[in-house]
């Protein structure tokens, strides 16, 4: 029996079109263009404005322009893992508020909750269950709406995070191309340097927990980014060496935008040159599970079939980690099945 293989067959994003630039933060907080862009590279992030909308309501339009440069009816979806740490409720699953408002009714679907690796966690996820045989078309969404969870009175977080969903098709294929190889790791040890401090079981909603504005992202900046700097750099590496690969063989890496710093640190240690890097940082920032998405989304026109492109991610937990894809099309991808 030939090798069934989870090959990436369609791409689809959505980022709001409120710009949040660093001039208009220098109005709200003690901070300043140059300070920002030296230590972050974001420039402006997009914000979900409006009453009611949630995470699912950035995911449902990046998955319907799957559905339709695919050309394939939602109906036909079978499972939908959608990647985020800033669901619409805690439950049900924003996946099931996606497919119900898409209409894909013969779909099982689950939150999957990895920070900024969750899109890595619930692509390697949705792979294995297109390899068992069993599934036949599995998107698997990364989408956040960090501003909901952010403080924006604190410097330290508030010029990095913004909002945004990306997603991916996956299907089955014979050809040896799609997700090839997956190195993840976490370390729970990580929770006292990048977590939320109430919300939770743990630590249940009160009147005074909101006041000590405990429902907001809390960083140790320092220690997060020593950690990211080597972990993500090194299961890059790590990957391709398993792999036998060097970084001649890469067309691309996509890395998490959490820092240019950690983008750069990265590259370097894979031996990628800037050119070789996707980079939309400065546009959009940090959109946690939504970043390598939104990558793709952007750079789908300049993939092509066979292409080996590594994606690299690091966040909050700890999680981390490397995942291989052989990308499966030149666009514009034509509206037949995978093969």
């Amino acid at each position: 029996m030939q090798k069934i293989t989870a090959a990436i067959t369609s791409v689809g994003g959505y980022v709001p079109e409120y710009r949040l630039t660093n001039a208009i933060l220098e109005t709200m907080i003690d901070t300043n263009d140059e300070w920002i862009k030296s230590r972050t590279g974001v420039e402006e992030r997009r914000i979900l404005k409006g009453e009611g909308l949630g995470t699912s309501d950035m995911a449902v339009p990046a998955v319907l322009e799957i559905c339709k440069k695919r050309g394939i009816d939602p109906a036909e979806i079978d499972c939908m893992i959608c990647a985020t740490v800033t669901p619409d409720m805690v439950f049900p699953a924003t996946a099931n508020i996606i497919c119900d408002k898409i209409g894909a009714i013969n779909a099982w679907g689950f939150d999957l909750s990895a920070a900024c690796s969750g899109f890595l966690f619930a692509l390697t996820t949705g792979a294995a269950l297109i390899e068992s045989g069993r599934y036949k078309k599995i998107i698997i969404i990364g989408a956040d709406k960090m501003s909901a969870i952010v403080d924006y009175t604190d410097r330290t977080t508030c010029i990095i995070f913004g909002d945004g969903a990306g997603a991916v098709l996956l299907e089955p294929s014979i050809e040896s191309v799609g997700v090839m190889d997956s190195l993840l790791k976490s370390d729970g040890a990580g929770k006292n340097y990048l977590h939320m401090k109430a919300g939770g079981s743990l630590k249940p909603a009160t009147v005074e927990t909101v006041l000590a504005k405990e429902h907001y992202v809390y960083q140790e900046g320092q220690s997060v980014y020593k950690a990211a700097v080597k972990n993500m750099a090194d299961a890059a590496y790590d990957l391709l060496q398993r792999n036998h690969l060097t970084g001649n063989d890469v067309a691309w890496l996509v890395p998490h935008q959490a820092n240019k710093r950690i983008i750069d640190a990265t590259a370097s240690r894979m031996g990628l040159p800037t050119e070789k890097v996707m980079i939309n940082i400065e546009r959009f920032g940090n959109t946690t599970a939504g970043t390598i998405p939104l990558c793709l989304w952007e750079w789908e026109s300049r993939l092509h079939k066979g292409d080996n492109i590594v994606l690299a991610a690091f966040g909050g937990g700890f999680t981390w980690g490397a995942t291989l894809v052989k990308w499966a099309y030149d666009t514009p991808p034509v509206n037949t099945p995978a093969q």
